[in-house]
């Protein structure tokens, strides 16, 4: 009688096994979802990611959703998807090659001088996210309203503009 019971056991648990081996069938269709949001372009993937921070508050030299600087969102979001950058904005600022703001796309980046730049030198990033009626839509961290959406036609960002660059 006890061996009987103990086969029904054995028995019951190895189906029971049987039906995990069935969820992760079920698991892969999942990676198959998700490879399907890799068909979208490098630029996609790297703005989906900046995204994911908007409304983070602004901390210098942070990288994470407890606080995100301007070149800690590009840097982040780019590594997020395998392309390697400098940490710093004005060390981003020599890589790719300048693109004229007439052929800009998304996943470009857009480079300023600041008024609060003691050195002159290009001290803040953004990444283009959208171009709607003219106006280029950018993503970037500012100490005052942490990561956010911008467009280029505000007079601010225009008159702190420098440069756009194809790192992509």
């Amino acid at each position: 009688m006890k061996k009987l019971v103990l086969l029904l056991m054995l028995l019951v648990a190895f189906s029971s096994c049987k039906s995990s081996k069935s969820t992760k069938g079920k698991s892969s269709k999942t990676t198959v979802k998700s490879k399907k949001n890799t068909s979208k372009s490098k630029a996609d993937n790297i703005i989906d990611y900046a995204e994911q921070f908007k409304g983070v508050k602004y901390k210098w030299g942070g990288t994470t959703k407890k606080g995100m600087d301007c070149s800690g969102l590009i840097y982040t979001s780019f590594t997020a998807n395998n392309v390697q950058l400098p940490r710093i904005s004005r060390d981003m600022a020599k890589r790719g090659t300048k693109v004229n703001l007439k052929n800009v796309h998304k996943g470009d980046l857009l480079f300023f001088k600041t008024g609060k730049n003691k050195r002159n030198d290009i001290n803040h990033v953004g990444l283009i996210v959208d171009i709607v009626d003219n106006d280029i839509k950018f993503i970037h961290s500012t100490t005052s309203k942490g990561v956010i959406v911008s467009g280029l036609n505000e007079t601010y960002w225009l008159k702190a503009f420098i440069e756009a660059r194809r790192v992509l």
